[in-house]
């Protein structure tokens, strides 16, 4: 949920470097079915049991309730692992980049819509939340053959707080806590608003310069097969 897709395959066959570099040998060989991407699909996998156990029940005992709060960490748990182990160990396939960002959306939009069916949630915050991470993830598909949009410290504060104010509403919490998890979820809002403005603008900007080097680049090519078609007809001249 933070920065690019990151989750990746190992298997390749040669030992990889922690902490090395991502090239092409390193995309090509990584194998589909390693832990970076089975954490992903995990993941994937938790999303509809997630659902059933918050949903349970009429969606409001207590006890259903936690058992899909741990639904929900082990999700949020590996999202930061399949991340980092891509990350480590140089492993990556086209699976990775898409199914990750995938299953990030997927657990925080299920959650959300849950919790606003269940009248726990305005439904305005859902809907921020989701248009944010639903349109920040086009617009870096939409940017990715300039240049990739890294993952900032406030979209990781985000994300951290996004995570804690849906587990603690997935809890059913009373009292003092209930009052808290409205002012952590209101922080998340704030950083989700903020953090998708500064996406946008990054986005604008790396894609001007990624046109305007690729026009660089056009009218040094246009100006070369000119000299070398100047050239060629000098000597033709000259015979």
């Amino acid at each position: 949920m933070t920065g690019v897709p990151a989750s990746a395959a190992g298997g390749s066959g040669t030992k990889p470097v922690r902490g090395g570099k991502l090239g092409t040998a390193a995309v090509n060989q990584a194998s589909l079915w390693n832990i970076a991407n089975i954490l992903t699909m995990v993941r994937l996998l938790l999303v509809p049991g997630f659902v059933m156990l918050l949903l349970h029940n009429g969606g409001y005992d207590p006890a259903w309730r936690s058992f899909a709060w741990a639904a929900f960490a082990v999700a949020m748990i590996t999202d930061l692992f399949d991340g980092h182990l891509a990350r480590a160990y140089n492993l990556v396939t086209d699976f990775g980049k898409i199914a990750d960002p995938i299953a990030d959306k997927a657990i925080m939009g299920a959650a959300l819509i849950c919790l606003s069916y269940l009248g726990d949630l305005p439904w305005w915050v859902t809907g921020v939340i989701l248009f944010r991470e639903i349109g920040i993830t086009l617009m870096r598909f939409w940017v990715i053959r300039h240049a990739v949009i890294p993952a900032s410290r406030g979209g990781k504060m985000k994300t951290l707080a996004q995570g804690t104010a849906v587990g603690m509403y997935v809890l059913a919490l009373t009292g003092p806590l209930a009052t808290m998890r409205f002012w952590v979820m209101a922080v998340a809002v704030v950083l989700t608003v903020v953090t998708g403005l500064d996406y946008v603008r990054q986005a604008v900007v790396l894609r001007r310069k990624g046109l305007a080097a690729e026009r660089a680049a056009a009218a040094d090519r246009a100006s070369g097969v000119s000299a070398s078609a100047g050239a060629s007809g000098s000597a033709e001249a000259e015979r």
